[in-house]
């Protein structure tokens, strides 16, 4: 009687020892996962933050202006300012006008 007490409950711990070690690898492939997709947007961050700093400074874009467009740039009026969704709602004479 004591022989299969002790049977069982080897058995018992070998299946339940199982099973365990199977829920903790689901775990770690989960929390690599994770980390994973972190790593990669933090990376992703980081660029587009430093693209932000580049071209938002008064400064660069004044340079870009300088160096790319030989100064062909104009400033215009925040009111002047339209934004559109879709490139059929622009008119390109009136932008041609009021060159």
């Amino acid at each position: 009687m004591l022989k299969k007490v002790f049977i069982i409950t080897i058995l018992a711990l070998i299946i339940s020892t199982t099973f365990i070690k199977n829920y903790t690898k689901k775990l770690d492939e989960e929390i690599f996962s994770i980390r994973e997709n972190i790593n990669y947007l933090n990376s992703v961050k980081k660029l587009i933050q430093l693209e932000y700093d580049y071209l938002s400074s008064p400064e660069k874009l004044l340079e870009f202006n300088s160096l790319y467009f030989y100064d062909e740039l104009s400033f215009a009026p925040k009111k002047n300012i339209k934004v559109t969704n879709n490139l059929n709602q622009i008119n390109f004479k009136d932008i041609e006008q009021n060159e």
